[in-house]
């Protein structure tokens, strides 16, 4: 079942939604605060969407969109009153994958969250799924699978962006600035310590040994490195 966060201060429009979302068979997860949405960050791996409006109290959907995006590229659609060229660009431009103006028709939205989850699917379905060691990386679902205890995990959508990246770069050295530039994009990086701390979270969970990697090495001053010894 998807799951969709839905962002939204309009309490009849709120209901209207994940009313109406629930009853095309989604799950659905309200809020009504700009800040306390941005406590979502964390959790967006649980989510397949969400569903944003732009004007909200306290914080912003446009920096709430900014914050998302440094965590994760779930699909977002926004929602606003502000309809003009302007006001979309700069929602699409932070990393939106759709805008819809208010007032909308209730089917056009229906239909186009459809689109986006489908689309969404559709790229994760066609990925070749990556086994390191007795663990096998199920990008469709988001999960490891590890085959000698039989025991799953979750990943979130930016480490399995991560780990497809170095799969197609499998034994090349992939520097700092390419990994930026291809999943954070030109003007939403994170600190320096955030690839870090992927790789050191990919030890823990791929190597026997994290202190002797075999598969996820750091290259000093360059990048890293994915390998999968014979």
């Amino acid at each position: 079942m998807y799951h969709i966060l839905v962002i939204e201060d309009e309490p009849a429009l709120s209901e209207m939604i994940q009313l109406n979302l629930e009853l095309e068979g989604y799950d659905v997860t309200s809020c009504n605060n700009g800040r306390v949405a941005l406590t979502y960050a964390e959790k967006l791996s649980q989510y397949q969407l969400v569903v944003l409006d732009v004007m909200l109290p306290e914080v912003s959907g446009l920096d709430i969109c900014r914050a998302f995006r440094q965590q994760s590229d779930v699909p977002i659609l926004f929602l606003s009153a502000k309809g003009t060229t302007v006001d979309r660009i700069a929602g699409l431009k932070l990393g939106a994958n759709d805008y819809l103006p208010k007032p909308f028709d209730l089917e056009e939205l229906l239909l186009r969250i459809q689109i986006l989850l489908k689309t969404n699917e559709k790229e994760l379905a066609t990925a070749e799924n990556l086994i390191v060691g007795t663990k096998e990386v199920v990008y469709a679902t988001y999960e490891v699978h590890d085959h000698s205890t039989q025991q799953k995990e979750l990943l979130t959508k930016r480490e399995i962006e991560l780990l497809q990246l170095f799969q197609s770069k499998q034994d090349q050295v992939v520097s700092r600035d390419e990994i930026l530039a291809t999943l954070w994009g030109n003007d939403q990086y994170p600190t320096g310590r955030t690839i870090d701390n992927y790789i050191l979270n990919f030890r823990k969970l791929f190597e026997t040994d994290p202190k002797n990697p075999r598969y996820f090495h750091s290259i000093r001053g360059v990048g890293y490195k994915f390998t999968l010894p014979e």
